[in-house]
């Protein structure tokens, strides 16, 4: 009998580009635009939706959601200040915002068009490194003749705790996706992604408790910051459970259990974690370029170059999950690609915001951070309802300034800015951290009268 013959393998397709960019998050999305309208031949490769997480499950929608929920804290603050109020919640109203307005029902054809409109090409599909300058995609395989950009964010992870992997929790995603609310909420997670969404449910009705294994919340800012928002959150009815180890979960088909150390169980219908995000780099064949697949971040130097032809950026170089970082980093790599002159990557006033009313603005080191470092500390903190702009302000006024300064150079190398505008008081701090300007020369600026940020004077005078 005569064998079959056999049959041949697919043959794989070859292509060529000038530059790669696997992953099309924002840092990814802005470096291929970039590249392919200074004329480059670039191909972005994207397995999800171009934009990445930022705009359809993380800070646009999630802002989307904060936003009605202050409006709807300020409706109730009228009383006592401006007359009467009444205030009835519509999370349909948001819902249809966030799919109308925010994400197209999550498609990414605007994005997409937006790439191949500055002339870029664009796959969907998910990317693995074959070697140096060398990528495949499915059958498909690429050759970079310049090099490639490694922009393939993070995902979120969740803590190790029996029967959790087993339940139907959920993640950023599925909160922000969601169409209608329930009655009670589990939040696993007291960090910045936690606590706003936290806030927002329970401003719209949903009895809210958040589980922190650490013994604050916001465990990498500032003590006082947990301690403020901790307040404020525990006021507007909102659980919080610190140094709370959850040791299992359960999920009978109706309702979410946590059971904690000490015995306590604390049960809602729906559960979310929100323990934090990590780069997942195993699928990427880092090894074949001689990088480390198990690492948690791809290292870069000050160019974000992480070997020879290949760059790294976003939330894959360990520098901060946030969007800010990831545009920073990509315009250094694009520069660096095109022979463009510019400074290195610097992180000493790296910003940061946690959306919670009052927002929690912070850049820089911590006090304890500084400390570590071997520096001379001075802190000065001014409290802000104690400012003129805080008292007019009175009902939602909570909030601080709290500066960190090196005492043996005499500048800021941190600051806190907690508040009604604790994000954009942040900016001028932000300013005098990169620049390093003297406090001498702050303490004799012109601090505009009445405003928020009035109360960094009043911190300056306070620095011991």
């Amino acid at each position: 009998m005569t064998e079959p013959p056999e049959e041949e393998p697919a043959m794989t397709e070859q292509q060529q580009a000038d530059v790669i960019v696997i992953g099309l998050g924002p840092g990814g999305e802005h470096a291929a635009g970039r590249l392919a309208e200074a004329g480059l031949d670039v191909v972005g490769i994207e397995a999800e939706l171009v934009g990445g997480e930022c705009p359809y499950w993380g800070c646009v929608p999630s802002k989307m959601m904060i936003r009605a929920g202050n409006l709807l804290a300020e409706a109730r603050r009228v009383p006592g200040i401006a007359g009467t109020s009444q205030v009835t919640p519509d999370w349909a109203e948001v819902a249809a915002r966030i799919r109308d307005e925010a994400t197209d029902d999550w498609n990414d054809q605007v994005a997409v068009d937006r790439l191949t409109g500055k002339g870029g090409r664009f796959i969907r599909g998910r990317a693995r490194l074959t070697g140096p300058g060398r990528v495949t995609v499915d059958d498909l395989a690429i050759t970079a003749r310049r090099g490639i950009v490694i922009a393939t964010g993070t995902r979120p992870t969740a803590p190790p705790v029996p029967g959790l992997a087993d339940v139907p929790y959920w993640t950023n995603r599925d909160a922000i996706a969601a169409k209608e609310l329930h009655e009670s909420l589990l939040v696993l997670g007291g960090g910045a992604i936690g606590l706003e969404l936290a806030q927002v449910f329970a401003r719209f009705g949903t009895t809210v408790t958040v589980v922190e294994a650490m013994d604050r919340i916001l465990p990498a800012d500032e003590p006082e910051a947990g301690r403020l928002i901790g307040e404020v959150l525990e006021r507007e009815g909102i659980g919080i459970r610190t140094d709370a180890r959850a040791v299992r979960a359960e999920h009978d088909g109706v309702t979410f259990t946590l059971h904690l150390e000490g015995g306590e169980q604390l049960s809602a219908e729906r559960l979310l974690v929100a323990t934090g995000r990590r780069a997942d780099l195993t699928g990427l064949g880092l090894d074949t370029i001689g990088l480390d697949p198990a690492a948690r971040a791809i290292i870069t130097d000050g160019r974000m170059r992480a070997a020879d032809g290949l760059w790294a950026i976003g939330d894959v170089t360990g520098h901060g999950a946030f969007t800010h970082v990831a545009m920073y980093e990509a315009e250094i790599a694009v520069r660096d690609i095109l022979g463009a002159p510019g400074p290195d990557a610097d992180y000493r006033a790296l910003p940061r915001v946690t959306f919670t009313d009052p927002e929690i603005g912070a850049v820089g080191l911590t006090e304890h951070q500084a400390r570590d470092k071997g520096l001379s500390v001075r802190t000065g903190t001014a409290e802000l309802p104690s400012s003129a702009r805080g008292w007019i302000h009175k009902a939602g006024n909570e909030g601080f300034v709290k500066l960190v300064e090196d005492a043996d150079r005499g500048i800021l190398v941190g600051a806190t800015s907690a508040g009604p505008a604790g994000g954009e008081v942040l900016y001028g701090l932000a300013v005098a951290i990169q620049a390093e300007v003297p406090t001498e020369r702050l303490r004799h600026m012109i601090y505009a009268y009445p405003t928020f940020h009035r109360a960094v004077e009043t911190a300056l005078a306070d620095l011991h």
